[in-house]
């Protein structure tokens, strides 16, 4: 075990990590409340049987409280605040079952629980005022869960959720990804840590997601404009990736996490705690990664592609009938090495620049071990906050106030591997007031405000995107109702977002100087943009197996700082980067369909949309004076930031056959696509850059509860099958982008909990092998494609990852 890897679980193992807060929902209104409780109990039974299910989950994810079953399947809350709240009922291989429930009236609440067929029945929290099953909401929705979290051998936490119909990543290496909603990416997708958004460097595309994959319990995606909610940079959607759920009181428990992965040597290891005492909770997570080069069928070993974490993250707090009050805590840090892809013209080797400035052939070490070269990367993000949920009378509040600071540092000096050749400084205070109006006719009304302030420095010896400050904020409300079959839902937001840039003069040296005693590198500006988003659509069922739904949104986007004030090398992308101050917000005008259709047999879901953008922004090559070829800055491509009006369409297509009675089997299929152009413009430059190919996934998986009379529960085994169109639609213009050949990728996967006499899980097992047949391949969003040409055997850039097999071990642990 290398160095590394034995400090971060000797940190992990003293506690010196913190945990992580659970989902800051927004939540359904109460009708009646004081601060008096009665205690809600009630018995989950299976429903074929009649048999008790000990150790499913009841959740009030709009409270913050959840306990499990007993060994007769029986469950108590003894301190809920009174009113109408969404309640949850979850058991593994079991459908999910939802209700509404009236905590004041005493009344006993028995719940027969069926086989799991299909998961229209979760919860979602994300793009709505109020948890909402997802059936209900017009928005589509995907929620990837504990289980699949747990099957799935991953690098990072947005890779871990890319197989989702709909989602895709732009990756650079294994260390980064960032998510694709339906084509859009970047500043476009909001990204939320336990229901508070994520302010780091968003506007890079080799800037990853700064949340620690251990730590994440589900993830709920929203496909459609969040503006509504969160302001501007939803315009593609919302991703919010939530902890575990938290412990009924009396409890405390916790968990020890351990991964290993072949390819690229990748441990990983994870602690959590968690406990409620009273009503006094918390959770604490600690998790440690490393990873040396990763490797494929063409490149052999990818020279400094390996990457290291040390994460923590947590909350404490009180839960009591009044509501809850939890202080949050969250802090990611990585080192990654930036791949360059340069190579010796005569073997194909990856090359180095040494401490002395010279080139040199990789050999040895260099492959081997988890050390990182220069060029490299370096993120901290810390965020402290507070989540509140206050009941008074009929009404209630929650309030949620955060500090984040974010620094990102860059490397890229071989003669001083300590050199900071960017180093930007990013600290945002942000909040969000919500307040649940009571019901009033069925109508659930909340009004609120969201907002942020937001200040970047820069402190390294190289410029890319100037100092600024942004000052935002935004009224909104938001209302549903359900008449029958029918639930609407809609809202309107007003917001306004001011960016103040700093100029910035160099003198021959690039050393800052006072203005006019030098080069200008950043002019000063000041843009306001202002704007109105808003959002109607319903959802309608056609009794227990149809469901109809269809949404009209309207979303905003400002452009950030790099496309405003950009002027410089962007490592991580090996190009040169140009703003323009005078660029427009975006708008948008998005229409969704949907229809779905379940039974005991088999469950076809479509969704289609079509998204019309106005003033998109993205980058384009800059040709030369003559037009001959394009125009280079010390070897680098140079994109200049421009915009024109654009139309996004496509959907997804699920079927998911289940034949019952064999409920153990499922076998899965979805395709999912988008076009994407812009108008007005010739041959070459009609496609929008970095669109995702056409996708087909089929998935071939078995699940036993128990089998027989082993010790085995839980039991599954799936086949995978990845397909990824070859993408021709792309910008080819000033040799913007270049086409993609498909290819098609085989997984695999095998897992089990292992039970003692009692029933009590001892560990659980986790199996994986991702690239069966070790293909070559490189993806579309793939942005070490666009690396150095290897001579030696003519192919352009760096391949993705080949074969890995992995293994993961989690064992509960359980504390009185």
């Amino acid at each position: 075990m290398s160095q590394l890897s034995l400090t971060a679980g000797l940190l992990l193992l003293s506690g010196s990590v913190l945990a992580q807060t659970p989902t800051p929902a927004p939540r359904p209104n109460p009708i009646r409340s004081t601060r008096m409780s009665i205690p809600v109990a009630g018995r989950i039974t299976d429903a074929a049987s009649g048999e008790a299910l000990p150790g499913a989950t009841i959740i009030f994810p709009d409270l913050r409280q959840a306990t499990v079953t007993g060994p007769d399947g029986s469950f108590q809350f003894a301190n809920l605040p009174r009113g109408r709240f969404l309640m949850q009922v979850r058991f593994v291989s079991y459908t999910t079952v939802v209700r509404t429930v009236d905590t004041s009236t005493g009344q006993t609440l028995d719940i027969a629980l069926t086989p799991a067929e299909t998961e229209i029945g979760q919860v979602i929290v994300t793009g709505v005022s109020a948890s909402t099953e997802m059936r209900r909401s017009p928005v589509p929705t995907n929620v990837v869960d504990q289980t699949r979290l747990r099957q799935t051998a991953a690098t990072n936490a947005v890779d871990a959720i890319a197989h989702t119909p709909g989602l895709n990543q732009i990756t650079t290496g294994a260390a980064i990804s960032k998510p694709v909603i339906r084509g859009l990416s970047s500043n476009r997708v909001i990204t939320l840590n336990n229901g508070a958004k994520q302010e780091g460097q968003q506007w890079g595309d080799e800037h990853g997601i700064e949340i620690d994959e251990f730590s994440i319990d589900r993830a709920e995606i929203i496909k459609g404009p969040g503006s509504l909610l969160y302001g501007s940079d939803g315009l593609a959607g919302v991703i919010n990736f939530l902890p575990p759920d938290p412990v009924d009181d009396g409890r405390i428990l916790g968990s020890v996490t351990a991964n290993y992965q072949t390819n690229n040597y990748q441990q990983g290891y994870s602690l959590w705690n968690a406990g409620n005492l009273g009503g006094f909770n918390w959770q604490v997570r600690g998790s440690g990664k490393v990873a040396a080069d990763y490797r494929n069928r063409y490149d052999g070993r990818v020279y400094n592609s390996g990457f290291r974490e040390l994460n923590g993250s947590g909350y404490v707090g009180l839960n009591k009938s009044w509501g809850y009050s939890h202080l949050t805590f969250n802090s990611f840090n990585q080192i990654l090495g930036l791949i360059e892809g340069e190579r010796d013209s005569l073997s194909g080797r990856f090359l180095k620049t040494n401490s002395l400035g010279e080139e040199e052939i990789v050999t040895g070490r260099g492959f081997s071990g988890y050390g990182l070269d220069v060029p490299r990367q370096q993120i901290n993000h810390l965020r402290i906050g507070t989540d509140n949920n206050f009941i008074l009378g009929q009404h209630r509040l929650t309030l949620n106030v955060g500090w984040q600071q974010n620094l990102r540092r860059e490397f890229g000096n071989p003669e001083d591997y300590y050199e900071k050749s960017l180093f930007f400084q990013l600290r945002t205070v942000d909040y969000a007031l919500r307040w649940f109006l009571p019901e009033l006719n069925g109508w659930h009304t909340t009004v609120g405000v969201s907002g942020m302030q937001q200040q970047n420095r820069n402190k390294g010896v190289e410029f890319l995107i100037p100092e600024y400050r942004l000052l935002d904020g935004g009224l909104f409300g938001v209302t549903k109702k359900t008449f029958g079959n029918l639930d609407l839902s809609g809202g309107l937001r007003y917001d306004l977002r001011r960016i103040t840039a700093d100029a910035l003069s160099l003198n021959e040296d690039e050393q800052p100087v006072p203005a006019g005693a030098g080069e200008e590198k950043f002019p000063y500006f000041r843009s306001t943009f202002r704007n109105v988003s808003g959002s109607v659509g319903g959802s309608y069922s056609l009794g227990e197996t149809w469901v109809l739904k269809a949404n009209a949104a309207r979303g905003f986007r400002a452009p950030n700082i790099a496309e405003l004030g950009s002027n410089g090398i962007h490592e991580g992308t090996t190009r040169y980067e140009i703003g323009e101050p005078g660029l427009k917000a975006e708008t948008s005008f998005q229409l969704d369909g949907g229809v779905s259709f379940n039974s005991d047999h088999v469950s076809v879901s479509a969704d289609v949309f079509r998204n019309r953008i106005s003033n998109y922004i993205f980058p384009r090559r800059i040709s030369a004076a003559d037009g001959s070829d394009s125009l280079s800055v010390d070897g680098d491509r140079v994109f200049r930031y421009g915009q024109g009006d654009a139309r996004l369409a496509g959907g997804e297509v699920s079927v998911d056959i289940h034949p019952h009675p064999l409920d153990w089997l499922h076998f899965e299929n979805t395709f999912s696509m988008v076009r994407a152009m812009e108008f007005d413009q010739p041959a070459g430059q009609k496609n929008l850059p970095f669109i995702p190919a056409d996708r087909l996934q089929s998935e071939l998986r078995v699940n036993f509860r128990k089998v027989g009379s082993s010790r085995l529960h839980n039991l599954y085994a799936r086949a995978t099958m990845e397909h990824n169109f070859e993408q021709n639609r792309i910008f080819s213009a000033f040799d913007t982008e270049t086409p993609t050949p498909g290819y098609t990728l085989f997984n695999a996967g095998l897992g089990t909990d292992v039970v003692s006499a009692k029933d009590r899980t001892l560990f659980s097992i986790y199996l994986a092998a991702n690239n069966l047949f070790d293909v070559a391949y490189q993806n579309h969003l793939s942005r070490l494609k666009y690396t150095a040409v290897n001579y030696a055997t003519g192919r352009v850039g760096v391949f993705n990852m080949g074969r890995t097999l992995s293994v993961k071990l989690l064992i509960p642990l359980s504390f009185k």
